[in-house]
């Protein structure tokens, strides 16, 4: 199919030069490349570091006690790993869309879709659980009822729909200034808690002791629950032509930032396991008001619920803003349904992407159970970072083509690791999809394949014609992987009843 056509992502090599390195900012028609290492890094911590910290603290105590720190540590080190994939196909295919447009180009608009399909139903999941955790710290200074309860978070999404229905610069400077509240009272939680702990070393001792109290059988879903406050780090996959060196800036920007986001989760939960006891952790869904308590007294309740409720408002708002984003990119490729593409007529935003996901989000925000909902994303989220991996190792290794010869031509690391990051990160996607529950594994393949009978109805021709294709390519690949296994074994090997591999042609 060729760049521009309906569904396909425009190729990113029409900005390269002959030798397959982008234009610098001197050259003529090159994008002026002003993006540091250190602009990187920040869009990296800004966009993971939100309200997920406000609401996973407690749920994983109940699961492991203490021993939660140690999870926080071990999804940061997979997270990066993920990241890392990300940011190489971000090298590769420095196309807006990001995993919809990294799968898209390596496998078809069939496979790109499912990987836009996961990652939009994600988002929206996550949508509600901003609302519920909104509507709790909000339960700090009013009392609700339940009706009142519910109210307030479908009352709460409308909100916020309406400010990115209304515009995007209105909705643009709510998150500036929302993102520069919401780390002020975590640096407080981390700095004074630290101080905290230290003067009170023989009750955090006791607080931390037993170390694993339930030991390590629900390790797993901690560790899925954990790297869900992770996310967010797709985001700073920033495309390579607006970097400077972005074979080294990227993954360089990401590693740092990651190994930032790691440390501020870890110091944040070790203070409010020190100062909380994990009892009193895990009934409740306000983990951060418990440690404000202890440490300011009610004055430090009410500093972490105002702070909570402004980090909750921001990642909220953003988290629609981006998928808005990412449904409306995929409607007007005709593959999603073309309403969804609709702007505007005075505010010029995807008003109906925007509403669609909305009026989604409050009917999921009845679900009152957190885990459900974060588990749900992870699972939707894993399986579109699965085919992201899986588009990267096709770049690396597929048929030569201006894509695979950029990928194989400079890495964003040396020797064998670049080689290994889609097979760890396939590995790391398989693991947390192995660890979500029957039902919610049930639950997600119900909504993929209702997202093929949306594909299927949005474009129905281009439907008929990318599944055929892919098909026929799966033939191809059978192909290729038993000339491998041929040179491997020595000798010929049927791929298929009634098939065997072609003899090796004859050099010269």
């Amino acid at each position: 199919m060729p760049d521009g056509a309906p569904g396909q992502v425009p190729d990113p090599t029409s900005a390269r030069r002959s030798d397959g390195r982008c234009p610098d900012s001197t050259e003529p028609g090159g994008i002026p490349r002003v993006l540091t290492t250190f602009d990187v890094t920040n869009i990296t911590v800004g966009a993971i570091v939100g309200a997920d910290i406000y609401v996973a603290s407690a749920i994983t105590a109940g699961l492991l006690g203490p021993a939660s720190l140690l999870a926080w540590v071990a999804a940061g080190v997979l997270a990066t790993l993920l990241a890392l994939t990300l940011a190489e196909c971000a090298r590769i295919v420095p196309s807006v869309g990001g995993p919809y447009a990294y799968v898209s180009r390596a496998f078809g608009p069939l496979p790109g879709f499912l990987a836009g399909w996961s990652m939009w139903i994600a988002e929206m999941t996550a949508m509600p659980v901003f609302a519920i955790a909104f509507t709790a710290y909000l339960g700090h200074f009013v009392a609700l009822d339940d009706f009142s309860t519910h109210a307030v978070r479908v009352g709460f999404l409308v909100v916020l729909t309406l400010v990115n229905v209304v515009s995007v610069r209105t909705a643009g400077r709510v998150n500036d200034a929302l993102t520069l509240l919401k780390l002020t009272p975590l640096f407080l939680l981390v700095v004074l808690g630290l101080g905290y702990a230290v003067l009170h070393l023989d009750a955090t001792r006791d607080r931390l002791t037993p170390f694993a109290p339930f030991g390590f059988a629900e390790f797993p879903t901690a560790l899925m629950l954990i790297f869900w406050a992770y996310v967010g780090f797709e985001l700073s996959t920033v495309p390579a032509a607006e970097v400077r060196d972005p074979r080294r800036t990227i993954p360089r920007g990401i590693w740092v930032g990651m190994v930032i986001v790691t440390s501020f989760y870890l110091v944040t939960n070790f203070v409010v396991s020190a100062v909380v006891p994990y009892e009193e952790l895990m009934g409740s869904n306000t983990p951060l008001i418990l440690a404000g308590t202890a440490i300011f007294g009610a004055t430090g309740a009410a500093v972490m619920a105002a702070g909570a409720m402004v980090s909750v408002s921001g990642s909220d708002e953003s988290d629609m803003l981006g998928a808005s984003r990412l449904a409306y990119a995929m409607a007007a490729d005709g593959l999603l349904p073309h309403g969804l593409a609709s702007l505007h007529r005075r505010f010029r935003t995807p008003h109906v992407a925007l509403i669609a996901q909305g009026t989604i989000a409050a009917a999921l925000s009845f679900v009152d159970v957190l885990s459900t909902l974060i588990s749900f994303a992870v699972v939707n989220l894993a399986f579109s970072f699965l085919l992201c991996a899986a588009a990267l190792w096709q770049f690396q290794h597929g048929h030569p083509t201006e894509l695979t010869d950029v990928a194989r031509r400079g890495h964003s690391f040396r020797g064998r690791a670049t080689r290994m990051l889609p097979v760890l990160a396939v590995a790391i996607c398989v693991g947390l999809l192995a660890a979500a529950s029957t039902r919610q594994q049930l639950a997600a393949l119900a909504v993929l394949l209702a997202g093929l009978v949306v594909y299927f109805a949005a474009a129905p021709k281009r439907a008929h014609e990318s599944a055929g294709a892919w098909l026929h390519d799966r033939e191809r690949v059978l192909a290729r992987l038993a000339r491998r296994r041929m040179r491997f074994l020595g000798g010929p090997v049927g791929w298929s009843r009634g098939h065997r591999t072609p003899p090796r042609r004859p050099r010269g």
